[in-house]
């Protein structure tokens, strides 16, 4: 577990003995048995090389006992236990070059072995050496994990957000959040604090690892007519939509947001990083060559300033020209473009949209501007009762808004009905056809469960699951 992610009540340090620091790979093996030489005696090839007998050879010079199995961290395996509680292996997700990063806990005795399985897919039918280094101990490597897109791309390890600088003067217990460090929650602060701040005052938030897809060209409204659920050809520039994105059974691949900043200039906001590559793949099966989307994640972060204050608080810092709206008249999931403090601040846009069930304003500059920006909200806040707010208590807000989420609420087998987001699907009227259309037409007349209803008997504090669907339906969402 990363050191920043640590439990705000840390273990003892003689309860574990490896930190893992870096993984450029982020799929292993269940730690069960090293392989052993009676698995492959029964499996018909007695002899064969084994790492339990290579751990033997290597550890008998310490003075350990041989065993006749060893528990081992098998790095670099693909294995987990299905439904019914059965070891599954398939061939790796590794590369050559990849890598796991320790910080021993204690003083330790490794061995290592380069698996010798070539019977099944363990090692990808290709056995090969394992390296391995030791560094001092001054040695400092940032905390990382590895994604991957598709299983033959290159690894990108967790980034820090261009909030980061700030955020970490608050807080050590950051989540690796889609290939982001966000914080979980903050120090002298808590869930709770930060929960009823948003309620009750304002809240700031660094959400930079939504997901932002420029899509462009003379064809981008005709690929967003075609693939999310929502008719984009009503969207106004300007405007901002809520919407699904289906599959062709008319299970929901993600939610997300549209903004319309031109007649062919629409930016795509969702949460998964696999959504840009899906809007590629429908371009292609449309045969559609005259839209392009470019992955701005990294060149967009964001925060969202949340509360009853929230825009008493930005209209004292947001600058915007004669063209565009003040942000005190800005409406319900419309942006404006301008600069903080005066016309010549720094360039941003602020969406009023969130994700709280609050009055509230998302706030989207180029990183190397993100701690200028966070000072502004931070220092005018002050007087208005501002606290950061981290994910825990972003996920009690969302939920008792009725506001849902990838994973929780929904997932490619639910259709936006059954999530409770049936709102973003109008069947009647859009003419167009867009993917899922027909499944969901089918779906809606003969409905299979109701999300309203998995909720409709939970408690969850501060309100009752009863208080979150009101909340829900007077937010629109």
């Amino acid at each position: 577990m990363p050191a920043r992610a640590l439990p705000s009540t840390p273990t003892p340090s003689s309860w574990w003995l490896l930190e893992v620091v870096r993984d450029t790979v982020g799929r292993h093996d269940t730690f069960a048995l090293a392989c052993t030489a009676k698995y492959y005696a029964d499996m018909g090839y007695p002899g064969h090389v084994n790492c339990t007998d290579n751990f033997n050879a290597e550890l008998a010079r310490y003075g350990v006992a041989p065993r006749a199995g060893w528990p081992a961290l098998n790095l670099f395996y693909n294995t987990a236990f299905d439904a019914d509680l059965q070891l599954v292996l398939d061939e790796p997700w590794s590369r050559p070059g990849d890598y796991v990063l320790f910080r021993a806990a204690t003083d330790l005795v490794c061995a290592s072995s380069a698996c010798p399985d070539d019977i099944d897919p363990a090692n990808g039918w290709q056995p090969t050496d394992i390296h391995v280094r030791v560094y001092d101990s001054t040695r400092r490597f940032a905390v990382a994990v590895g994604h991957r897109l598709t299983p033959d791309s290159e690894p990108v390890l967790t980034k820090r957000t261009g909030f980061a600088d700030r955020t970490e003067q608050l807080t050590r217990r950051f989540v690796d959040y889609q290939g982001y460090w966000l914080p979980g929650s903050f120090d002298n602060y808590g869930p709770q604090h930060e929960y009823w701040a948003c309620r009750e005052r304002v809240a700031v938030m660094d959400l930079s690892a939504l997901r932002k897809f420029e899509v462009l060209g003379p064809d981008a409204e005709q690929l967003l007519q075609a693939t999310v659920t929502r008719d984009i050809r009503k969207l106004s520039r300007g405007q901002v939509v809520y919407s699904a994105m289906c599959t062709d059974s008319g299970g929901v691949v993600d939610d997300c947001t549209v903004f319309r900043l031109g007649d062919s200039n629409f930016r795509f906001i969702g949460g998964d990083p696999h959504d840009g590559q899906w809007l590629r793949l429908q371009a292609q099966r449309l045969g559609l060559e005259k839209v392009w989307i470019k992955d701005s994640s990294d060149q967009l972060h964001n925060i969202a300033v949340q509360g009853p204050a929230s825009r008493e608080l930005l209209a004292e810092l947001i600058w915007s020209p004669p063209t565009q709206p003040q942000l005190r008249d800005l409406g319900w999931f419309r942006f404006l473009i301008g600069r903080l403090g005066g016309p010549d601040g720094l360039p941003l846009l602020v969406s009023r949209t969130g994700y709280t069930g609050e009055l509230g304003y998302e706030v989207w500059v180029h990183p190397s501007d993100a701690p200028a920006l966070w000072d502004a909200v931070w220092t005018a806040g002050q007087p208005h009762g501002i606290a950061p707010l981290g994910l825990e208590a972003l996920e009690m807000l969302r939920v008792e808004a009725g506001l849902v989420a990838a994973g929780h609420e929904f997932d490619d087998q639910t259709d936006p009905f059954e999530a409770g987001i049936g709102f973003t699907v109008p069947l009647k009227t859009k003419p167009d056809d867009f993917v899922g259309r027909d499944a969901l037409i089918e779906r809606k007349a003969t409905p299979s469960a109701s999300w309203w209803d998995c909720v409709s008997t939970v408690t969850r504090w501060p309100a009752t699951a009863t208080a979150c669907t009101s909340a829900a339906r007077r937010w629109g969402w």
